[in-house]
Formats: structure tokens, C-alpha cells, sequence
């Protein structure tokens, strides 16, 4: 499952001198809820270089989707506040005016969200949809816009787009549908591309095109691609980079290659022998015991002790994201564990995937 790609400069080499095109420290989204007002994550931190292709990986509820969602102030309407910074390109995207969120918006950094047919407006078609983001942030014309929009549905590999362009959502089929988001999101040159599960409910034929479009994108346009997944094997195909999140924190972040061959933390340890192929055959899937904590019910210190085989004296105390030689994790055990990876499937010695009690 390895990428087989050289590695693009990321969060080491952001530290070595290297200026991100985006850092993010210390962010804490909090929400207003009927028992009061909850942290649904903190203490975020991490960058994302110029053409980088960064996975956000975790179980539902850890954190991910509204990670994204708060990089373009696109939250629900119960939102109590941010905490901390969202530099994009030397601008504080936490703490900017709405009007300079709009200018960032759609046109320095898009967003392609889960579901296109909820996504695309029904009543437009996907051609106006798509020249509209464009004329918002330009002062073109109509047919320059619609000339750049039918070049856009080609480059996404769009069949016939001079018949299409005048199209309704609902007279695509879910692969074209994504394409039409991703022409959308990239119609005025992004820096910046956040993916939120883009192959959700696609076929594995239409899910590899998608992928390998949003690959490619990145490599010729120099596009830095957060994607946002639950899917590892996704992850190891697109990215260079790897974040892992629970529970509303970062707990590990390395590239693809060292998070796959040997993680750091036993939750990426957990999720990467969670992996049906890894799995003997006719043996019994390994799962992680447990459920990830609501954001009423967070526990104090390593927020997966309880769900972890390795936890021990010391795992109640505040655990800081730590340094790692190039890698960051979570954990004040990583140098003791020789924990199992994708590409090493655990032995016999390995710990078994059961919580203490």
C-alpha cells in the first residue's frame, strides 16, 4: 500500500525553513448545545505546503469534516466560537472579515463537499453553476466564462461537454455529478483543495478516476489537496502526507510511507489492522473495542485509553503532541511500542486489539 511516489515537502519541511502555504495552530472549534457550550476539538496543529497531498484520516466523529469546514468558515448554525490560528498564505482565516473570507472562498482555496446532489443546486445547470463561481471572483463575460467552463468539463474528463454544460444534476450520474463539483471547486486556480470523502458512494472503477484526477490535478497545477477520508487505502494511493485524528485532536502526523510501514500511535496502529486484506483468511476481522467519545463525554488525559490495549500509568495525564524525528505523535509511549503497520501485519506476540479495564 505504499505510494511508491517521492515524498513532497510537508510539515518537515515547513519547520526546516520551508514557508507553508497554510499553518494551523492550536484550533478549537466549540458549539452551543442545549447543556451548554461543548469543545468539539482542540489544540489542532498542522501545515500544509505549496502542491502537498495531505490525508485526514479517523473514525465518524473525530473531528475531520469540521476541521475542513472551519478552514472556509462554512459552520452550522449552533457555532460558539474558534480558537487559535488559520494562517492561509500570511492571513488569519480564523479571525479575517467576512468579506475577506469571501475573496479566499472559491477562489484561493474550494472546497468539494460528500454528496454532489445535495451539493449542486437542482434548478441551475451545471454549466451556470460552474461559470458562476467563476464570474463572482472575475469580471469576464458570459461566453469567457462559459468557454473556460467548457475547458474545465474536459480537463475533469467530462464525455461530450459542449451537450452537457446545459445539463441539470439530476441528468448526471454520480461519477459526472463529482466531476461537475470538482470542475466547480478548481474553475478558478485554487491554491488550496479540500476534499471531503470525494468517492463517497461511487463504484471502484469511477472512485479510481476520481482519485487520479484529483492526483494528477495536484502534481500539474501545483494544488495542495487536503483530503478528508475514513479510507485508508485511498489515503496510500492519493497522499504523500498522513494526519490521523480522534476525538477532536491530532495524534499523529508523518508521511504515508512511515504512518503505513510503522505507526506511532496504537489507534493508527488500531485503524491499519482494521484493514480486510490484512486479515487472515477465514480469521476474524480485528476491530478497535469501543466507540469514539461524544463531545459531552470527553475524557481527561489520552483521549483513547479506554479503548486502548496499551494504555498504562502516565496515559491520564495530558498528552502533548510530540516530536518524533521529523513525525508527531500523541503518545509518551511511542518509543517503547513496536506497533504493527499495514505492510507488517502483527505476529502472534502482537498485543491483542481489547481495552483495559
Amino acid at each position: 500500500m505504499g505510494t511508491g511516489r517521492p515524498a513532497q515537502p510537508g510539515a518537515e519541511g515547513a519547520r526546516d525553513g520551508a514557508r507553508p502555504l497554510m499553518s494551523v495552530r492550536g484550533l478549537g472549534i466549540r458549539f452551543k448545545t442545549a447543556q451548554g457550550v461543548w469543545q468539539a476539538t482542540r489544540k489542532i496543529d498542522f501545515d500544509i505546503a505549496p502542491g502537498e497531498r495531505v490525508g485526514i484520516v479517523g473514525e465518524s466523529g473525530c473531528g475531520k469534516t469540521i476541521t475542513g469546514l472551519s478552514i472556509l468558515r462554512l459552520l452550522p448554525g449552533n457555532f460558539a466560537g474558534l480558537d487559535g490560528k488559520i494562517l492561509f498564505d500570511g492571513i488569519d482565516l480564523a479571525s479575517c472579515s467576512a468579506r475577506q473570507m469571501r475573496a479566499i472562498r472559491g477562489k484561493r482555496i474550494a472546497m468539494i463537499f460528500q454528496e454532489p446532489m445535495s451539493a449542486l443546486d437542482p434548478v441551475f445547470t451545471v454549466g451556470h453553476q460552474i461559470a458562476e463561481t467563476l464570474r463572482v471572483h472575475t469580471d469576464i463575460s458570459y461566453e469567457e466564462a462559459r468557454a473556460k467552463t467548457l475547458e474545465m468539463l474536459r480537463r475533469v474528463g467530462i464525455a461530450s461537454p459542449e451537450r452537457r454544460i446545459d445539463d441539470y444534476p439530476h441528468q448526471l450520474s454520480g461519477g459526472m455529478r463529482q466531476r461537475v463539483m470538482i470542475a466547480a471547486s478548481l474553475i478558478c486556480g485554487p491554491q488550496l483543495l479540500i476534499a471531503d470523502e470525494p468517492t463517497t458512494a461511487l463504484d471502484v472503477t469511477v472512485q479510481a478516476q476520481i482519485l487520479e484526477l484529483l492526483r494528477d490535478i495536484s502534481e500539474t497545477s501545483h494544488t495542495a489537496l487536503m483530503l478528508i477520508t475514513h479510507d485508508l487505502g485511498v489515503v496510500a494511493e492519493t497522499c504523500t502526507r498522513m494526519i490521523t485524528m480522534y476525538a477532536g485532536e491530532v495524534i499523529e502526523d508523518a508521511s504515508v510511507d512511515e504512518a503505513l510501514v510503522r505507526p506511532l500511535h496504537p489507534y493508527t496502529s488500531g485503524l491499519l489492522r482494521s484493514l480486510p486484506h490484512l486479515c487472515p483468511r477465514h480469521g476474524r476481522l480485528p476491530s478497535i473495542p469501543g466507540r469514539v467519545p461524544s463531545i459531552a463525554e470527553m475524557p481527561n488525559g489520552c483521549r483513547f485509553r479506554a479503548r486502548c490495549a496499551h494504555a498504562a500509568k502516565g496515559c491520564e495525564a495530558e498528552q502533548a503532541l510530540q516530536d518524533a524525528g521529523g513525525r508527531r505523535v500523541r503518545c509518551w509511549r511511542f518509543a517503547e511500542l513496536n506497533l504493527p503497520g499495514a505492510l507488517h501485519p502483527p505476529g502472534p506476540a502482537a498485543a491483542p486489539m481489547v481495552a483495559r479495564q
